[in-house]
């Protein structure tokens, strides 16, 4: 693996000048004094690459922190004087025989030398960066923040230090991680470096677009059609394809360390007899599975393969076992984050997956959720939840961890986020409060990190009073009536407040300051789509009883956006909205304004019950004066896989000449439009007249989202108190969009009568 060499110092715009407590202690050696030092810095005479650029990292930052520069030399030519010893020289061989797990160090000092070792991979330059850490604190804790402190003379307690990581994988996906320095310094790595093929990979090994259509046997048979979901695994041409693909790409790329060999992100997996044979016989989907990856690893013995226990796959084969040079990575996507793995009652089956696993193979890796995928600044109080899950996982056996945050756009308390995340990585027993107030107070000033920790605990221990779940596909308009509401949003903010007072002007302090409050920023504009024209909302009325949007609202969306795109949201959630595409939409939302209807605030019944998790605003959700925008989880009745009967009364019999209401088309969330709908009226709620009945286009294949408008004309000055809405929810899925798991389900925002 190629070690990109830290080409450059990014420091913070301030510097921690050591005063007090700098003088050697007892049994300690002094390396640099007073800006002068007698000792060289050793590295093997035949050194490595890595060597090499350890000693000029250490080099360089004990030039920029005592102001000395320390000269490299090799060990063939090193006379006796003090001396800092850098990987596998003949005095840390003759000094030290212990055995140094992977990317593991030994740190060990004696009277007048240093010697630092490393396990395989980056062990030694991970002793660098510890040595730095005793002796300056020096850290980087954010891409742009590299702490450390300036001083002439520079200590060392004489003892010896050894330490290994403890996952041999160790992943964080936030922008931050995308910066070479941000990796090394934190012991972390990227999957661009170690694997060849990452994820979901089906469709890269054996492409539809290239054999479906000649060889629709390649793929699997659902319901007795073969469709493109997913592969047959049982087909010998198609474990041959993927063989000689996998070998094309080794070849191109030997230094990765893993090949991914995972299902796509869908359902719809095989059934047909054969592979239905060996599932049935194990127990579970996953079965095929490993047996086909087993058939590649044993082709392709000199690499290790990945596969995805996620999805249809998550649950182990009763006996059949991975091939030693399998990993399974196996996926907490179903479990809520307001509880530690350990305990969360949704996690449940999770932990029975990972017994299960790990009792047949010690190759298991676990693939976690730290952020909010819908909404990627909302704010989401996992803090609690972050040490404990990565005990858990070491104590039950698990080698590595891909922990997914909001990838290269910001996302909320990221820089905290990953900075913790990282060192949990590491050491799962590190001091997690210490962790934190060492990052609130060189990152945001340590006049303002005492307000930013009371605004973590604040959110902290209002979510846990409400006892609601965290759902890495919630929303913050849900929680309205509970940690997010209006007044704890009130309470949050003035937090912040007192925090950017105690910054004092500091331009980058306020900079970061203005990232956390994104967060509540974006929470209040969405809840004020939900809130519609009440307190809350978006519009007033002026003057004249005309309703309009409120004054400095649309610049307070403006200046929203602008915030965005400083602190690098590119995407807003997971569905790709840019900063750019929701001011569009708000744009758009300004221009409709509020459609008069004479259906306002009108009583609605139900035949049928809408789906409890997207409670929107329960039953006057249709006549609140509140329209449904793209995010069905909020506005939106849903009622899966059963049909909307809803009469809404208008509380007496009045003249009316249309009804208008819309319906969500949102196949990535299994919701399309009804198959029809009819629309009945009457006087007295007893006796009803049909006067229409729409059958919508469903239209062909596709994953975006919109929202159908329709319109029924009830003839000029109809005479009417109840109206009858019955949408009828598609029988099937279509076609394109199958699955082994979900049914259809339909979903309606406000019923405008005019």
């Amino acid at each position: 693996m190629k070690i990109p060499f830290l080409a450059r110092i990014t420091l913070c715009c301030y510097f921690l000048v050591c005063f007090a407590g700098c003088s050697a202690k007892d049994k300690s050696i002094t390396i640099v004094k007073d800006g002068k030092t007698n000792y060289v810095i050793v590295i093997p005479s035949n050194a490595t690459s890595i060597e090499r650029k350890s000693a000029e990292l250490l080099q360089t930052y004990l030039q920029k922190i005592a102001g000395v520069k320390v000269p490299v030399k090799s060990d063939s030519g090193i006379e006796k004087q003090p001396a800092i010893y850098i990987g596998n020289t003949p005095k840390a061989i003759q000094t030290s025989q212990t055995a140094i797990p992977a990317e593991g160090y030994l740190i060990q000092t004696s009277s007048n030398s240093i010697i630092i070792k490393g396990g395989t991979g980056r062990g030694v330059i991970n002793g660098v960066y510890k040595l730095l850490e005793q002796i300056a604190d020096c850290q980087f804790i954010d891409k742009y923040c590299n702490t450390c402190k300036i001083q002439t003379t520079l200590t060392l307690p004489q003892e010896t230090l050894q330490e290994a990581p403890a996952f041999q994988y160790r992943e964080v996906y936030y922008p931050q991680c995308l910066d070479a320095n941000y990796l090394q310094w934190n012991k972390l790595h990227r999957f661009e470096e170690l694997w060849g093929l990452w994820g979901h990979s089906y469709n890269k090994l054996v492409p539809p677009a290239t054999y479906f259509a000649q060889h629709p046997e390649y793929y699997a048979l659902v319901n007795g059609k073969r469709v493109a979901s997913q592969l047959c695994l049982s087909q010998p041409e198609v474990l041959n394809i993927v063989i000689a693909e996998l070998k094309k790409k080794i070849a191109d790329n030997p230094d990765a360390l893993y090949w991914s060999i995972s299902p796509n992100d869908d359902n719809g997996w095989c059934r047909c007899p054969l592979c239905s044979k060996i599932d049935d016989a194990e127990g579970t989907p996953a079965a095929s599975l490993v047996q086909f990856v087993n058939k590649v690893a044993a082709a392709i013995p000199q690499a290790n393969f990945t596969t995805l226990a996620y999805g249809y796959t998550h649950s182990a084969p009763k006996s059949l076992k991975p091939a030693p040079n399998v990993y399974i990575f196996l996926s907490t996507i179903d479990a809520y984050r307001d509880n530690p793995l350990a305990t969360e009652g949704s996690a449940a089956t999770f932990r029975k997956d990972l017994k299960a696993w790990t009792g047949l193979t010690p190759n298991v890796f676990v693939w976690d959720y730290v952020t909010q995928f819908t909404n990627y600044l909302a704010p989401f109080p996992n803090f609690n939840t972050l040490q404990a899950n990565m005990q858990y996982l070491k104590s039950n056996g698990v080698k590595g961890i891909f922990v997914q945050g909001s990838g290269d756009t910001y996302g909320e308390l990221a820089e905290l986020r990953s900075y913790l995340i990282a060192k949990l990585l590491y050491n799962p027993e590190a001091d997690i409060t210490s962790l934190t107030n060492y990052f609130l107070k060189n990152y945001y000033g340590t006049k303002a990190a005492p307000f930013i920790s009371e605004y973590l605990t604040a959110l902290q221990a209002n979510r846990e009073s409400s006892h609601r779940k965290l759902d890495i596909y919630g929303n913050p308009v849900n929680e309205w009536k509970t940690y997010l509401s209006p007044s704890k949003i009130d309470e949050y903010s003035t937090l912040l407040d007192k925090a950017e007072a105690a910054t004092e002007g500091n331009a980058l302090y306020a900079q970061r300051l203005m990232r956390i409050r994104l967060s509540l920023d974006y929470t209040v504009l969405q809840q004020a789509r939900f809130f519609g024209i009440e307190k809350y909302g978006i519009f007033v009325k002026d003057d004249k009883g005309e309703w309009i949007v409120k004054p400095g609202f649309a610049e307070k969306v403006k200046r929203f956006v602008e915030n965005c795109k400083k602190a690098g949201v590119k995407e807003l959630s997971e569905d790709g909205l840019s900063p750019d595409k929701y001011l569009a939409e708000w744009e758009a939302i300004f221009k409709t304004g509020v459609t008069p209807s004479k259906a306002l605030y009108a009583k609605v019944s139900f035949q049928n019950s809408y789906v409890e998790d997207y409670p929107a605003n329960g039953d006057k959700t249709l006549t609140d004066g509140a329209m449904g925008y793209n995010d069905f989880s909020y506005n939106w009745l849903c009622f899966y896989n059963t049909s909307m009967v809803a009469t809404v009364n208008l509380g007496s019999v009045m003249s009316i000449n249309s009804v208008n209401f819309h319906f969500l088309d949102d196949p990535r969330h299994w919701i399309f439009v009804p198959s029809k709908v009819t629309i009945e009226v009457s006087q007295n709620g007893i006796d009803y007249k049909r006067i229409s009945s729409i059958i919508p286009v469903a239209g062909g294949e596709h994953y975006n989202t919109t929202i159908k408008q329709y319109a029924v004309n009830t003839g000029k000055n109809a005479q009417v108190q109840y109206i009858r809405i019955t949408a009828t929810c598609p029988n099937t899925l279509p076609e394109w969009r199958q699955s082994d798991t979900k049914k259809p389900m339909i979903a309606c925002d406000e019923v405008w009568v005019q």
